[in-house]
């Protein structure tokens, strides 16, 4: 498995994505335009998890470059969701914001709603930092939901890599 850069040939993969039920009420469905727009600006890094048999995942980090070193990872999903690759997904996501984007910090969010989404967050070493009440409005629920906050430093991750000392 491999994170490599989307292209547009990955448009298709990434909308039939966000649209795939388990994701569609937590991750928009932009159009073509919308992901060029990522493609094109350095702020924003657009991957794909390739596995042998093609993509397997997608993953959007934004905010790099910020002064302050912060990277949010807006948005991932798996194409085959629970057969175990989750964890391996997030850990490899975690790694390439610390190792090749430099981040010092990482955030995320999660809607209130996905505790499984929140569940893999905690298990992957990001800590709860928050909830925003009432913030995202859900169309498919007809009422707005909590955001939850999620970040991992740049010291923690690396306690977490560290080997164990006897």
């Amino acid at each position: 498995m491999i994170l490599r850069p989307a292209t547009a040939a990955d448009f298709a993969f990434i909308r039939g994505l966000a649209g795939h039920p388990d994701y569609a009420p937590f991750i928009t469905d932009e159009d073509e335009a919308g992901l060029e727009y990522y493609l094109n600006n350095p702020a924003h890094r657009l991957l794909i998890w390739q596995d042998t048999q093609g993509p397997a995942g997608l993953a959007l980090y934004c905010e790099i470059g910020e002064p302050s070193g912060r990277v949010e990872l807006r948005r991932l999903a798996l194409a085959r969701p629970s057969q175990g690759e989750g964890a391996v997904f997030l850990q490899a996501l975690i790694d390439y914001a610390f190792i090749d984007l430099q981040a010092q910090r990482l955030w995320l969010d999660a809607s209130a709603e996905n505790i499984r989404a929140q569940k893999a967050y905690l298990k992957a070493g990001f800590v709860f930092e928050g909830r925003q009440r009432a913030h995202w409005f859900r169309p498919a629920l007809g009422h707005p939901v909590d955001l939850m906050l999620y970040g991992i430093l740049r010291h923690e991750w690396q306690l977490a890599k560290a080997p164990l000392q006897p």
